[in-house]
């Protein structure tokens, strides 16, 4: 990893307000205090891998806070903070729930108001995620922030020996490769978080979450044609029959709730005028219909009429509602 900015070198009585100036304009603007009358010492080391920033944060006990004010000024509200503890002992609190995290615990902090606490001799690993990985895999961020997954839980522990290696390597890597390997990343961290989900979640609920996580799956990938129920399934990492079972009773089943979504999703775009010069054919392939013919079928079963003749109804009342 290459350096970023380190306090060595630094007048000790002006480490802590370089600190907090780097960590403002480089990474995050937040409130910080120092914390007890250690020595302050601080590195930041960074790593990108295709999409994946990575930064390794070594520092001394600190008090930080994200603020409606500062969190106003922050650029990154496309991604969410996946925290991967190393050394010493921490804390966050977000969104009513307070987590301590300590070597190996993985932690998602949100672009919301949070407090955070380090010790003395802290480092982590600091991962910026796209959130639509996140939350097309789980569901809403809120599930899941301020939710402590053990070091010793095996998901856990493969994410961190995962980014260890990765972080080792990343430099020796092709563009292509490094777009894979931070996929695969990305794609761990999100199981992790399933199984701290399911161990966290009063098992009265775990079918509820199960369900959200699935809708927020096929809402990501309804356009594409193989997404079907085994797929939902293996993308959340559940079984197909647990899938149906959690469906059943509380919604369509699973087939039928991506139909919808798909169908959905083709009438909002043919009452568009902003997509009336889109083939019927081509849109309904963007929605995830492989065949024509069949999307025809199930539009005309589903709203009563052709997707012509919606369309063309649907655009002569926006012109006249002008």
């Amino acid at each position: 990893m290459r350096t970023v900015f380190s306090t060595d070198g630094i007048a000790e009585r002006r480490k802590f307000d370089r600190w907090s100036e780097i960590i403002h304009d480089r990474l995050v603007p937040v409130d910080q205090s120092q914390l007890g009358d250690e020595p302050f010492i601080g590195i930041i080391e960074a790593a990108d891998v295709g999409p994946l920033a990575i930064s390794r944060i070594t520092q001394g006990a600190l008090r930080t806070e994200a603020t409606p004010d500062t969190i106003r000024r922050h650029a990154k509200h496309d991604t969410l903070s996946v925290a991967i503890k190393l050394e010493g002992v921490s804390s966050v609190t977000q969104d009513g729930r307070h987590a301590v995290q300590r070597p190996g615990d993985l932690v998602v902090i949100e672009r919301r108001p949070t407090v955070l606490h380090s010790s003395v001799g802290s480092c982590s690993y600091l991962l910026e995620v796209p959130r639509r990985r996140l939350e097309g895999a789980l569901g809403s961020a809120r599930l899941y922030t301020a939710m402590t997954v053990d070091g010793a839980l095996p998901g856990a522990s493969l994410v961190r020996t995962f980014i260890e290696e990765l972080v080792r390597v990343h430099a020796t890597l092709t563009p292509d490769m490094a777009e894979r390997m931070a996929s695969i990343g990305i794609d761990l961290i999100a199981a992790s978080l399933a199984e701290g989900l399911a161990r966290e979640t009063p098992k009265p609920l775990q079918g509820d979450v199960l369900v959200q996580r699935a809708k927020a799956f096929i809402v990501s990938r309804y356009g594409d044609p193989n997404l079907d129920p085994a797929a939902v399934a293996a993308g959340i990492g559940v079984s197909l029959r647990r899938l149906q079972e959690v469906f059943q009773g509380r919604e369509r089943c699973v087939s039928e709730w991506i139909w919808d979504r798909r169908l959905d999703s083709a009438a909002k775009r043919l009452a568009d005028p902003a997509c009336a010069h889109i083939p019927i054919g081509t849109l309904a392939y963007d929605c995830g219909f492989s065949n024509q013919a069949h999307f025809s079928r199930r539009f005309r079963a589903q709203f009563g009429r052709s997707p012509s003749e919606f369309r063309r109804e649907s655009l002569v009342g926006s012109a006249g509602a002008i």
